[in-house]
């Protein structure tokens, strides 16, 4: 059926129709293909986090800097309150 909502009446707006109807298969089926590519997907978001985390040379940023700092204050912190408890 054409997208307009009339049934082509002449091959050739069948094989039109045919044609459209094909591309927009196609381009469903790599749109899921996209989506279902873990290992690509995964690849990107890891590039795209890098790069949030670094600065151009490649050093950490001060915002991950200072959150890996904080983290290892909660650490010792729980760590020397479990010491003292026991």
């Amino acid at each position: 059926m054409s997208t307009n909502g009339t049934t082509p009446s002449t091959p050739e707006e069948i094989e039109a129709d045919i044609a459209r109807q094909r591309e927009q298969l196609a381009s469903t089926v790599n749109d899921l293909q996209a989506r279902l590519d873990v290992k690509t997907r995964t690849k990107h978001k890891v590039a795209e986090l890098r790069g949030r985390a670094t600065t151009a040379d490649g050093r950490p940023t001060p915002q991950v800097i200072g959150g890996a700092a904080a983290a290892l204050v909660v650490v010792v912190g729980f760590v020397l309150l479990r010491r003292r408890h026991r």
